[in-house]
């Protein structure tokens, strides 16, 4: 029945039309311009704009920013010109439905029933009364003036139900426009952020491929792709290190076996994945260096003396006879991509030549293998015929620990390491007799370094300082310097060590090896000056004019 659709109708209208309006982001009743600031993607696309100020015109993020900021200003458009039409082809006529015409017919409906009423009570009321005629008279005068005014109101009732009835059709409408206009909305803007996400990604992926160019990733990427991008026949991260490594850190004790602290080993790690390392930030750290070292041949996709050998290798490890156990390593060896024979090559002997200061830095060549052999062998899969466990334990020691014994055998190629030269130091005087270039660490290179020979590292109280032999004056005799010097001089280099590396920031490196290099200096210079020195009372007075020339130094540079 018709008129018993009025009630829902007018509910349902009323209940969608607020919950409708709930869902709109802007208020209603603003013009285009207004309501789109108030939209929560206009304020996002402002936000972006803000944001994309603080980068340079080079920085992908700021081109990403950018072509966001325009799409979703686009979007926020589109959000308000959808949201304008929802208001006038839904909202609007839902309000006037549930608020205007069914309202009417309600009233109208409930009017209908009150004279429905009056008219059965007027007609009832005249049908019953015996009084005189005029009384009746005026009876039947009260029921015709009821039943006009019901006729009235029927007819008015009829009609509006009539009107609601052809109408129905268009209220159900407001329903499917409302649909449409979602629909529209949302394929509108898919297509525009389909077309403008695609472009976005092209010019992104062109811009990062230029980038790659000149920025390309060092860990994880395979050796060969990294030698040939870069024109190098040494890995970066390999050749880097070991060079930091010579300056610092050949009598570390425990170099490869002690780990440093992640937070330098991660940033030393980025460093080189740069390909922009700064020695002198990182050289007064061997264990980190070590740890970035080891960690470029744990993560390259296919070891450096590969997976295909993995089988070959032990089996040549398994042989008893030494010279055929070597020649079976060089037939190996030969098997290797020109790259990794290389790169082994270059990290053996230098291993090998750490092994030969193992008397300090308690680093043997099966110590040393222990610790680098599971990053230089491991298998293709668990499947094959040693797992990982079992190579990274004791038979892959067998392995290694031969390479690095018999490097000069299996490698004839000889490298002439070039150990880096520390920056020059101006000389406290010119009558300075030291001639031994030192090392950050106190470590003096006296000659270069070869297969055939051993390594020339020494520590520097190891060769006392060179006195002329002069003979005794009146006015300052130079006496030999005594046996207690050398000693207690260590002492104090230690305990010298220890404050300046606790004074100096950790970026401040290069200020403690050009300190150092200047105290050893002033001590000798101070030594040599000095009239009396046979006593060890005077030799502490000599270090401590030096530390105070020294701290003095320090406190000077850190002002400029």
């Amino acid at each position: 029945m018709v008129e018993q659709r009025v009630e829902p109708a007018k509910k349902a209208a009323q209940v969608l039309h607020k919950k409708l309006q709930g869902c709109m982001h802007s208020h209603t009743g603003l013009d285009a311009e207004k309501r789109m600031k108030k939209l929560p993607l206009m304020m996002l696309s402002v936000s972006m704009a803000e944001s994309l100020k603080d980068f340079d015109a080079e920085s992908s993020i700021r081109r990403v920013l950018e072509m966001c900021c325009f799409m979703e200003k686009m979007l926020a458009s589109m959000l308000a010109d959808f949201e304008m039409k929802v208001e006038k082809d839904v909202l609007e006529p839902l309000n006037k439905l549930s608020e205007d015409d069914l309202p009417e017919i309600l009233k109208n409906k409930k009017q209908f029933a009150k004279l429905t009423t009056d008219w059965n009570s007027a007609r009832t009321k005249s049908q019953a009364s015996t009084g005189p005629q005029a009384k009746q008279d005026g009876l039947r005068e009260e029921v015709e003036e009821a039943w006009r005014r019901l006729e009235s109101i029927k007819d008015q009732y009829s009609a509006d139900l009539y009107h609601f009835a052809t109408k129905e059709d268009d209220y159900a409408n407001y329903f499917i426009r409302l649909l449409e206009l979602q629909a529209e909305y949302h394929k509108h803007s898919h297509e525009f952020l389909d077309k403008n996400i695609s472009e976005l990604k092209e010019n992104h992926s062109q811009k990062g491929s230029q980038l790659s160019l000149s920025n390309q990733k060092v860990y994880g990427e395979p050796l060969l792709s990294h030698l040939s991008e870069s024109n190098r026949e040494i890995a970066v991260p390999i050749e880097e290190c070991i060079h930091m490594l010579l300056r610092t850190g050949m009598t570390e004790e425990g170099l490869f076996r002690l780990a440093a602290a992640a937070s330098v080993v991660k940033r030393l790690k980025m460093c080189l994945d740069q390909e922009a390392v700064d020695h002198s930030e990182f050289s007064m750290d061997p264990h980190a260096v070590a740890g970035a070292l080891k960690g470029y041949l744990r993560e390259l996709p296919e070891p450096l003396m590969t997976s295909e050998l993995y089988n070959d290798w032990f089996k040549a490890a398994g042989e008893k006879d030494l010279p055929e156990k070597l020649e079976q390593f060089r037939v190996l060896l030969k098997q290797l991509p020109p790259e990794n024979y290389n790169n082994l090559r270059y990290l053996v002997q230098f291993l090998s030549l750490l092994s030969e200061q193992q008397a300090v830095n308690k680093m043997s060549p099966s110590n040393i293998a222990i610790v680098l052999g599971p990053n230089l062998l491991w298998p293709r899969s668990e499947g094959e015929a040693f797992d990982m466990a079992s190579a990274s334990s004791v038979q892959v020691v067998t392995v290694i620990e031969p390479l690095i014994q018999y490097s000069s055998s299996l490698f004839p190629e000889a490298l002439p390491f070039e150990i880096p030269v520390l920056p020059e130091v101006p000389d406290v005087s010119q009558e300075s007799n030291s001639t031994a270039s030192q090392d950050s660490e106190g470590l003096v290179k006296s000659g270069s370094i070869s297969r055939s020979g051993t390594s020339t590292w020494a520590s520097p109280v190891n060769e006392t300082p060179n006195h002329q032999n002069k003979s005794s004056s009146s006015s300052s005799p130079l006496d030999p310097v005594p046996p207690a010097a050398p000693r207690l001089l260590l002492k104090q280099r230690d305990q010298l060590q220890t404050r300046v590396r606790a004074a100096v920031p950790p970026r401040s490196r290069a200020l403690i090896r050009t300190c150092w290099s200047r105290f050893w200096r002033l001590l000798q210079e101070l030594w040599s000056r000095s009239p009396c020195h046979t006593n060890e009372y005077n030799i502490l007075q000599v270090y401590i004019i030096a530390l105070y020339y020294l701290e003095t130094y320090i406190f000077e540079e850190w002002l400029n």
